[in-house]
């Protein structure tokens, strides 16, 4: 049992290094996205798409796209004009660590 959770911490951590972000102050800032997202990244309502399991890529990007006014949304304009590169990452990352 012990193994199986260092493993399972081992993973967690490359997989925070290795996108650029980290989980578990993604997970603190997610409170921004759970109204609408989710508080598990997946959406109860059809009109929000799950954020649970998508690439991290994507994520960054489509939050740095509504960041930059590129991406129009009235509410997703003001969540994301508050988040600062390092948020993006982390959210990113939690967000792609959860299935």
């Amino acid at each position: 049992m012990l193994m199986k959770t260092v493993l399972a911490s081992m993973v967690l951590l490359f997989a925070a290094s290795a996108n650029g972000g980290d989980i578990a102050a993604g997970k603190a800032k997610s409170g921004l996205c759970a109204g609408c997202h989710g508080s598990a990244g997946i959406s109860g309502n059809d009109l929000w798409p799950n954020l649970a399991g998508q690439k991290v890529g994507y994520l960054k990007n489509q939050l740095k796209l509504f960041r930059s006014g590129k991406r129009s949304d009235p509410m997703m304009a003001g969540i994301s004009k508050s988040l600062s590169d390092q948020d993006i990452d982390n959210l990113a990352s939690y967000y792609a660590s959860l299935k």
